[in-house]
Parts: C-alpha cells; structure tokens; sequence
C-alpha cells in the first residue's frame, strides 16, 4: 500500500479511508461556561467535514458527549459530504461501568441522536476495561449488542478500540470484530502491536493506528507518552533520534507520523487535531519526503524503551 495514497476500502468493511484519519477527542473540550460546546469547537467541526481527511473519529465519551455533539450539529446545518463518515465508539455507563449488550444499544442511540446519522460505517467497543472478555463475548454482553446492530444493518462493521495488546489480541481472534484501533502501542518508541497488526491482516481486519506521536512527545509537546511520564532511557533515546533527524534535516514528527503511514497493514493512521489550521499542517506533515536510506538508519539506534507494559 502507498502509504500517501489517499483512498483505500479499510479491510473487512465497505468504508473508504484516506491514509491519515482526524479524531476528535478534543473537540467540545473545553466547554462553555454553561457546560454546552464553545464556539470554537463548531469552528473545527465545520473545518473537519470541509477538510482533506476522509473518516472522522469520535466516540460516544469524548468530551462527555460534546464531541458527538459538535459533529452532529455541524452535519444537520452543512450536511455530511459524500466523501466524509464519521466512525463513533460505544463506551461503557459513566456511572455504573455496565457495558453489556443493554448498555452497547443505549449507547449506540446516544451517539446517532447526537450525530443525527441512522446509520454509522463503522462502530467501536471502546476500551473495554470494566468487563472481563468472556463477559463481553457471552449471551448478553457487549459483543452480542454489536453483533445485532450489524445484523440489523445500523452499523456497517463492528470495532475494538483499545490500548493493551493482549486485550486487543483476546478480542481480535474471537472471530467477532471486522476492524480494530489500536493506540500509542505502534509509533517510533513502541512497536509492541506489531504482531497484532500482522494477525489482523492474517484474519482479514482492518487496522485504524491512532496516536502515532504517543500524545505528543513526538511532536515536540510535553514530556509523557501514553498519559505517562517519560523515563530518562527514553528521553535519551528520544534525543538520538533528534539529533538523527536534524542530520536529515527532517522534522521528528513527519518521521513519527510515516513511520506508521509506511506499514502495509495499518489502513489509516488517526491523528488528534485540536484546531482548524492543524489540518493543514497535518497535510503538510503527510506529505514531507523521507528517504528510504533514512529508516536504516533509525533502526541503528536500537529498540527505543517505551513506557508501557503491554
């Protein structure tokens, strides 16, 4: 796959991707002070559906509802272009934590309420971390609500979203999911879900990559990764790396982001973008040559020491 390609069917779905996805946990945040979305995030909204990426990824979560929101509001006054989807996740009771089949369906009409979209291409299990796997793949559980939204053709494909590889292998060879989205466990300093990658290609799934500069220590943001402090051989690595990329004259990020645009099994790479003029930069970004002769290179500085388990 040319990884600068900018349309491609996403594997065991009907949805068309281009290679860098938006997602928008951050849209809606902050609010305004009557708690409803700043204007701001209607501004953003409204450049994400005008913008060049293709799927736009939400969940019913993100900003406690005001992501879907924002999405949705934008979509009722401007209509939602044909080339654009908006891929949503179903989350577990902010209250409770129940995500069984009963919860999977209220959440589920939340979010298309909320979006004013019947019908969703593709719908996430979103980090499934209140219920063991047998629980979710038993009668009654969160799989069965899923697999029923299929059934009845309100979703296209059904997902899992979540971080822990070993929770994303249990989930992926269950048979029961078309498509995953992996996080922060496939980027410059963590290569862990490799092998998840290659079983979901093995068993015809498509891969969503999301969080390719680990939250932002690759873009030059911060200093954690993956919601975690970064340890001082990680930073040491992260500075070899710098001082490599400045040799090149490349910037770390565009590195970051081809390094998983470049994997043949990952169908789109999906990025947080907090403000309208990060589209085009993004693009910019996507676009920035990287010579083959480089990645020999990097590879020299030896496997990077990630902050995460599993």
């Amino acid at each position: 796959m040319d990884e600068l390609t900018d349309e491609r069917v996403v594997p065991g779905t009907s949805l068309r991707a281009t290679a860098v996805s938006v997602g928008t946990s951050f849209l809606g945040n902050p609010p305004g002070p009557d708690g409803s979305p700043a204007a701001a995030a209607d501004a953003l909204a409204r450049a994400l559906l005008a913008g060049p990426f293709a799927v736009i990824d939400t969940s019913n979560n993100y900003a406690e509802g005001r992501s879907e929101t924002v999405l949705g509001t934008a979509v009722r006054r401007d209509g939602l272009p044909a080339d654009k989807a908006i891929v949503t996740k179903v989350d577990a009771d902010p209250e409770s934590g129940a995500l069984d089949r009963d919860r999977v369906w209220r959440s589920f009409e939340e979010s298309v309420e909320r979006l004013g979209l019947p019908y969703l291409p593709v719908l996430h299990l979103h980090d499934p971390y209140t219920i063991e796997v047998a629980d979710a793949l038993a009668p009654g559980g969160a799989v069965q609500g899923l697999t029923e939204l299929r059934d009845q053709g309100l979703v296209g494909a059904v997902g899992i979203a979540a971080g822990p590889v070993s929770l994303m292998r249990a989930y992926a060879v269950s048979g029961a999911f078309d498509v995953l989205l992996t996080h922060n466990r496939y980027t410059l300093v963590d290569r862990r879900a490799e092998e998840l990658i290659d079983l979901a290609a093995d068993r015809g799934i498509g891969v969503f990559n999301a969080a390719p500069f680990g939250g932002g220590i690759l873009a030059g943001s911060g200093d954690t990764y993956a919601y975690r402090t970064a340890g001082p051989d990680l930073l040491a690595w992260l500075e070899r790396a710098r001082e490599l990329c400045r040799r090149w004259e490349l910037p770390l990020h565009a590195v970051a982001l081809r390094h998983s645009l470049r994997h043949p099994g990952i169908a789109s790479t999906i990025v947080g973008v907090g403000r309208p003029e990060r589209l085009d930069q993004l693009r910019e970004l996507q676009a920035t040559p990287i010579p083959e002769s480089f990645w020999p290179e990097l590879a020299a500085l030896g496997t990077p020491p990630s902050t995460l388990e599993d």
